[in-house]
């Protein structure tokens, strides 16, 4: 990176020294150490050497903006503004558009997934390295940019291979994948991390309201929570797995956390460097179906080579080259693409997944495991398969989402995020399919059961006794467990049944009372609550005494029976040495 920052000095600098010393001032200011916030600088922080991507990359790995943050302090002058077409010195300015959709998306993920707690300065950050937050802001009232910004095609061609996946419908490219809007998006991500971030009804990559979410939401999937230092670089790795990059985004999130402002649309500092300005890439590669943004110069590539002119056998002199055999007029023959790992897929076996059964609220305790294989059955690693939770159902992978991509291991198997059980019971179907190949999908079927207790007990021991006529002064309590722990939200069932042998109900002594004030002996619909317990309404007793039994029953098959007296108050006789009086 300081390369990078020492071309984009020496663009006006006299001399290399100039560039030497600019370099060296950078590696002053931003090194390992404290800020002024007194904590150390997590740009300059060592990565958590397990830190990597687990399911590819929201961007495919694709080129970005290599610029650093500028030396001076990002809290903005009343004086300083954008020189004309945005290319000023204010890099802490974010266009009015982007920084609203940025901190749109902190506060709903606040409130979805609270726990990721998602800074909107990383969000801008990544949208700076991505697109230079969308060209500087050049986007229309809803948010949409006004030019298409496309990364360069993924052919393999210096880049990741990455064949095709929306047959062009976001990209304009039917025959390999580009990043796609202002946080650079591959189609094939999108498909299940877009989302809807201004509520018109679309999903769609070029609006930075809705890519801002998404791109919120794939930072905070995993139950990733970014305040702590390895959780945020794997959230960062993921998003372009570069150990480079994650250094890049890190030192312009902190930039923004020490100041930004808002400046209107459209007057947004633009970048100058990107990742792959070696091959002489413009800032927006010129590929197929990609678009020039508007205030920006496409860069000359290298020319080509003057070819060698074929000496004479034995050295001397040269030969005049032999007319080619190739007809004139005879398009060249393309060169064959060797295969990718994906293209020798030819089906999806289950790797030995088991039952999956889960209680509601429950995380199930087996992962589906799919393997890909070629036609012979061969395993074949490194292809990303795509586990998508299908139907009415509020059954989640960990992290609340209901899609996840995940490369095939060394054994050509991919093993999906845990399942979350939700409150829906019945069965949840999960499909699995290969990323970028129109191969039939694999589906699992996981059994969300209601939730159980296999024990009942009374937290108290008092007597339930009652006059007759009067009210059970005592109400009761019960506590459920399953396996020992807490059975929380448990359905149950509480009956003034007639006796030990005939759990009918009964028609004589005690009796709740429903909302209008009429007797009931039966009431459904009850749930313990999150410590497992649950307190029934108050009994009343009517004029017959006696021993009575009140069952309460949950799913799951615990059962427990309270005994319940109704007895006439005992009335104390005269003393027999007493007379009456004179």
């Amino acid at each position: 990176m300081a390369a990078q920052f020492g071309r984009r000095l020496r663009k006006g600098a006299a001399t290399t020294a100039v560039a030497a010393v600019a370099v060296a001032a950078l590696s002053a200011s931003q090194a390992p150490g404290v800020n002024d916030h007194g904590r150390q600088t997590t740009a300059d922080a060592t990565p958590s050497p397990e830190a990597s991507a687990s399911d590819g990359s929201a961007t495919g790995n694709s080129p970005y903006y290599t610029d650093l943050p500028p030396l001076k302090s990002p809290n903005p002058s009343p004086s300083t503004g954008p020189a004309p077409g945005g290319t000023g010195t204010t890099e802490s300015g974010i266009p009015a558009t982007v920084l609203d959709a940025y901190k749109k998306a902190e506060a709903t993920l606040r409130e979805a997934k609270p726990g990721c707690n998602l800074p909107w300065q990383l969000l801008a950050a990544i949208g700076r390295v991505e697109s230079g937050q969308a060209r500087g802001g050049r986007v229309d009232a809803d948010g949409t940019t006004i030019k298409k910004i496309l990364g360069p095609q993924l052919d393999g061609n210096g880049f990741a291979l990455i064949k095709d996946t929306d047959d062009g419908a976001y990209d304009g490219n039917s025959s390999y994948d580009q990043a796609v809007g202002p946080m650079q998006f591959i189609p094939s991500t999108w498909a299940w991390a877009g989302r809807d971030g201004n509520g018109d009804g679309k999903k769609d990559p070029n609006n930075i309201y809705d890519a801002a979410l998404a791109a919120g939401h794939y930072l905070c999937r995993n139950n990733w929570d970014l305040s702590q230092q390895g959780d945020l670089d794997r959230a960062i790795l993921s998003y372009n797995n570069s150990r480079d990059y994650l250094n890049l985004v890190m030192r312009w999130l902190e930039y923004y956390r020490k100041g930004a402002h808002e400046v209107p649309d459209g007057t947004g500092t633009l970048p100058d460097n990107r990742s792959d300005d070696g091959a002489g890439a413009s800032p927006t590669p010129t590929v197929p179906g990609a678009t020039t943004p508007a205030g920006s110069t496409p860069k000359p590539g290298p020319k080509p080579e003057k070819p060698e002119t074929p000496q004479k056998p034995g050295g001397g002199g040269t030969t005049t080259p032999k007319p080619p055999t190739t007809p004139p007029g005879t398009p060249p023959t393309p060169p064959s693409t060797p295969p990718t790992p994906t293209d020798t897929v030819d089906h999806l076996e289950d790797a030995a997944t088991g039952k999956l059964t889960a209680m509601a609220g429950d995380a199930f305790s087996r992962r589906i495991s799919t393997r890909a294989e070629t036609e012979a059955g061969k395993s074949v690693a490194k292809v990303r398969v795509r586990f998508t939770i299908l139907g009415d159902t509020d059954t989640t992978f960990t992290g609340g989402e209901d899609v996840a991509t995940v490369a095939t291991n060394s054994s050509g198997v991919a093993v999906a995020p845990a399942l979350q059980a939700g409150e829906k019971t019945g069965t949840v179907t999960v499909r699995a399919t290969v990323v970028g190949r129109a191969l039939p999908g694999l589906d699992y079927k996981a059994t969300v059961t209601e939730r159980a207790a296999d024990t009942l007990a009374r937290t108290g021991d008092a007597a339930l006794t009652c006059a007759p006529g009067g009210t059970f002064a005592n109400q009761v309590e019960v506590k459920a467990t399953y396996k020992g722990a807490v059975a929380d939200g448990v359905a149950a069932t509480a009956t003034l049944i007639k006796s030990a042998d005939d759990p009918t109900v009964t028609d004589k002594g005690p009796y709740f009372k429903d909302a209008d004030g009429k007797a009931v002996r039966t009431l459904t619909g009850l749930k313990t609550d999150a410590k497992g317990l649950l307190k029934l309404p108050t009994l009343y007793a009517d004029d017959t005494t006696g021993t009575f039994l009140l069952r309460v029953t949950t799913a799951g098959g615990a059962t427990l029976t309270v005994e319940l007296t109704v007895a006439a108050a005992e009335t104390s006789s005269p003393s027999p040495s007493a007379s009456p009086s004179a």
